[in-house]
């Protein structure tokens, strides 16, 4: 199934057309835009050389859109194009239109896998609800899903009034928020480097006080933030008291859906409830500016049950424990899949490695996001 498929009538793909103002412009569009498809995002983790954009049109409106991060493999034409959190096809009234995805990987997959011999590699946001309209329309557009495991979230609807929020919160979360109200912390908020600076630095005292291995690298989202476009800068907010910064948090605010990067409480601040206020503050944010969702990013109940009962505590009734449908791919042949799958492999053994103390290191080909 190589062969290239025609897109149903009314549609057409277009390839690497625009610059980077365009497509921040387009991105603008679509409830469903979020950091990981943002061209700073993508220039700054694989290198501006290293990322291509597909907009897929429907009687010459802009319908979807993708950009793909490109790697390869030195000497030999195999490689993966990744298409994190994408491609984007949910605008207002038709955010669930299953035909326009079905175009957008399709049109994907024309370019990646039929013409370039790459292996496509797509994580769409689609969860548990979506596998009955969405699963089989993967599959029958030749693609497989992953044999990870897949990923699993809380999203917090932010539609209830903010007093109904906080009613439906759980106890333990409404009493610390109790307790910090009553500390008289202060909380500054902006986009600055400077104030990026200052949560990297309670952010790294927490890693190192805790001795676990950081899912994403702090200093290469402060790298992003200086070159995203003002409109999607991530919203830093940090809690002080009389001991200095007690706790931080950085949210990525774009589309309709609000997603919680990183958090962070300092070792002075562990008592001080900040993390709690922070939130506190951040939802009301969230509500003034019209954002249906939040994604709170990653659960693993058994891994990270402290982190686990503070999303969930934090959503409360208003939240939805769900699975991602997860990642799928699309390869033009059994060697490139076979090249890839030892990647994925041999990544997979670095990040054991690490886990267990950073003992030794896999020399990986190619970096790949997952």
């Amino acid at each position: 199934m190589n062969e290239i498929r025609e897109l149903e009538p009314g549609y057409a793909s277009e390839v690497d057309t625009v610059d980077e103002v365009a497509w921040s412009h387009i991105m603008q569009e679509f409830d469903d835009a979020n950091i990981y498809q943002t061209w700073s995002y993508g220039a700054v983790i694989s290198g501006p050389r290293n990322i291509s954009h597909m907009v897929l049109r429907e009687h010459g409106n802009i319908a979807a859109i993708a950009q793909a991060r490109i790697a390869r493999l030195p000497l030999i034409n195999i490689g993966i194009a990744y298409v994190p959190w994408g491609p984007l096809y949910r605008r207002g009234a038709h955010s669930a239109n299953a035909e326009v995805f079905r175009q957008a990987i399709r049109a994907l997959r024309n370019e990646f896998v039929c013409r370039r011999g790459l292996v496509l590699r797509i994580f769409p946001i689609l969860f548990d609800d979506d596998a009955p309209r969405f699963s089989s329309m993967l599959a029958a557009e030749g693609f497989c899903a992953g044999n990870e495991p897949r990923g699993r979230t809380i999203l917090m609807d932010l539609s209830p009034a903010l007093e109904d929020l906080r009613e439906g919160m759980g106890g333990m979360w409404k009493r610390n928020l109790r307790s910090a109200e009553r500390q008289g912390l202060e909380v500054i908020e902006g986009s600055s480097d400077e104030l990026f600076g200052s949560f990297t630095t309670i952010y790294k005292e927490m890693v190192a006080r805790k001795g676990f291995v950081e899912p994403n690298d702090i200093d290469q989202f402060r790298l992003i933030q200086t070159q995203l476009h003002e409109i999607y800068k991530m919203k830093i907010m940090l809690c002080t008291s009389r001991d200095g910064v007690c706790a931080g948090l950085i949210c990525g605010m774009i589309g309709k859906t609000a997603v919680y990067l990183f958090g962070a409480t300092s070792n002075k601040g562990i008592k001080s409830s900040g993390s709690y206020l922070l939130h506190w503050k951040l939802l009301g944010d969230l509500k003034r500016k019209g954002f249906a969702t939040y994604n709170l990013n990653g659960i693993n109940p058994m891994k990270n049950p402290g982190t686990y009962k503070f999303k969930a505590e934090l959503a409360g009734k208003n939240g939805k424990d769900v699975y991602f449908l997860g990642r799928f791919d699309s390869h033009a042949g059994l060697l490139c899949n076979s090249c890839i799958e030892v990647g994925d492999t041999a990544r997979a053994l670095n990040r054991k490695l690490k886990e267990v103390g950073g003992i030794g290191r896999v020399k990986l080909w190619f970096k790949m996001a997952t």
